[in-house]
């Protein structure tokens, strides 16, 4: 347990290391840390790493999905919901088939059965992979944000298709009928009890005496239990939770306090760092012990079994985003669409983003070892080696080529009209002279005798007259040098007052509790100066 312990730690401290050379060479983290992993697990004496697929789905899945929703943006969500459905379920239950009869044919021995159960494991690409990656490229928003929201459901389809599929090959029968009411009864349950579920913590945040701590620590409660009580009764645990994830995330600003936002948010982002990391690690690890289990199956034989079905993948994602940018422009004839005319780069790109993760690898895991008689499942090890190739091909070769991809594509945003920098000092701009009219209409006979709401005033005049000059030095290269100075010496007294804070501290007079509550302040008057401009760098 003591030398557990430690090395849990020490693969927590080599992650952060991985990381920042990830972020040194400009790889999106999750290609390095499968790639370290991959090579961590081949030193010798370096602990055998077995992972437990019930671990991945109910300690992992949960609060990874659930922080993925809440920064889901509902307006955007419900814009592409046509497309982003299409793409969490259609595109999955058609690469499921492609799969199932290409495996068929393929691999000697493999029944359509087993194809459809390979077919569901590596159907969805992974939400965090994807992310991680556009996150850092400048693409358009449209695709980013129907990357995001097909992550968020196509976990739920593919593992619908592998559950049928699993009971096809352990029972020997399948009934096509069936597998369908069955499908849209898991989907219809999983949502119902999502909702059951987030109405019951909307409650509790809504008219409970609660502090931020208490917020941040029933925010992790909440997946967790829409999962369980959606699994408990074989319904889809995460349409539950992407679904109250979404409703509470929507309705945020109603039932959290401003320092429970912070607080959860920094607390989440921390947690979701820590648990993706961890995931993409344990990838790359695995692959010695699934190496071990291939038994008398030739290892040039499931590489080339493995590159082949990734090939597959591929092209059945591309032809499918292709074949659906067609049919957008048919359809949009007969009903409103968001773009009736989304082209072919798009699509394309879209197509390669296709990353597949650790819901794979977790759901591969989870085949059991015997059937009825205690018999072996069949060709289970050769499924978990594909599935690990899979997601090596995709997740690193993808990966690695996306940003140019992206670059050759050149891809306009087409989204909205007005860029986001202008968005952001538009905003700023009205939200100031809002706050300025109310205090001039409202309280204009306040404001001779209260000094205190005359500087706020000042204040908002400064804030005006100060949002209205970045607009017009954003347009010029001497504009964008005021700017640069402007960060430069902001920043520069922001430090001058830390140091002024600690020569306070070392004074008996003042209290630390007192300096800290200040210099917490700066932190925040920092963080403020950098998201002034920061669409602008």
């Amino acid at each position: 347990m003591h030398n557990n312990i430690i090395f849990y730690i020490s693969l927590i401290v080599i992650i952060l290391f991985l990381v920042m050379l990830a972020q040194r060479i400009k790889v999106s983290y999750p290609i390095v840390l499968v790639l370290g992993g991959l090579l961590l697990g081949f030193i010798p004496g370096i602990p055998t790493i077995e992972i437990d697929p019930e671990l991945i789905f109910l300690i992992f899945l949960p609060p990874l999905l659930f922080e993925a929703a809440w920064q889901t943006s509902w307006k955007d969500f419900w814009k592409w919901r046509r497309i982003i459905g299409s793409f969490a379920f259609g595109i999955v239950i058609l690469t499921s088939c492609v799969i199932a009869f290409v495996s068929n044919a393929l691999i000697p021995g493999f029944t359509l059965a087993l194809g459809f159960l390979l077919g569901g494991i590596i159907s969805p690409p992974d939400a965090v992979a994807a992310t991680s990656i556009l996150k850092d490229l400048k693409v358009s928003k449209r695709l980013i944000t129907i990357a995001e929201g097909e992550s968020l459901l196509n976990d739920a389809s593919s593992l619908i298709v592998f559950r049928f599929a699993l009971t096809a090959v352990i029972s020997g029968t399948f009934i096509l009928s069936d597998a369908v009411s069955n499908f849209f009864l898991v989907i219809v349950m999983g949502f119902a009890i999502g909702m059951g579920v987030a109405l019951i913590f909307y409650a509790i945040h809504r008219w409970l005496p609660t502090t931020p701590s208490m917020d941040t620590i029933l925010t992790f409660v909440a997946p967790y239990t829409m999962y369980i009580a959606a699994e408990e009764f074989h319904y889809s645990g995460v349409i539950a939770v992407v679904t109250g994830g979404l409703f509470l995330s929507e309705r945020s600003h109603s039932i959290l306090s401003h320092l429970s936002r912070i607080q959860g948010f920094n607390v989440w982002a921390t947690v979701g760092f820590v648990l993706n990391g961890l995931v993409f690690m344990l990838i790359g690890l695995e692959l010695p012990v699934i190496v071990n289990q291939l038994g008398n199956i030739s290892l040039f034989a499931a590489i080339g079994y493995g590159l082949i079905i990734s090939l597959v993948v591929i092209l059945t994602r591309i032809a499918s985003t292709l074949g659906a940018s067609l049919f957008t422009v048919f359809i949009s004839k007969f009903i409103k669409t968001a773009d009736s005319r989304p082209g072919w780069r798009a699509p394309l790109a879209f197509g390669w983003t296709g990353m597949r993760g650790v819901v794979s690898l977790a759901a591969a895991l989870s085949i059991p070892l015997v059937i009825h008689g205690g018999q072996p499942f069949p060709q289970r090890n050769l499924i978990l080696f594909i599935t690990f190739v899979v997601i090596l091909v995709t997740l690193v070769f993808q990966g690695l080529t996306l940003p140019f991809v992206i670059k050759w594509l050149n891809i306009e945003e087409m989204d909205y009209a007005v860029p986001s920098q202008e968005q952001d000092v538009m905003i700023r701009r009205k939200l100031a002279e809002e706050s300025l009219n109310i205090i001039n209409e409202q309280y204009a006979d306040e404001i001779p005798r209260n000094e205190l709401l005359q500087s706020l005033k000042y204040k908002l005049e400064s804030d005006i007259g100060f949002l209205n000059h970045v607009k017009e030095s954003d347009t010029t290269d001497t504009g964008h040098d005021y700017i640069t100075k402007y960060q430069s010496i902001t920043k520069e007294l922001l430090e001058r007052k830390r140091t002024l804070l600690h020569q306070f501290n070392k004074q008996e007079m003042f209290e630390e509790e007192v300096i800290r509550q200040h210099l917490a302040q700066l932190d925040l008057e920092e963080e403020k100066v950098r998201q002034q401009f920061l669409h602008m760098e």
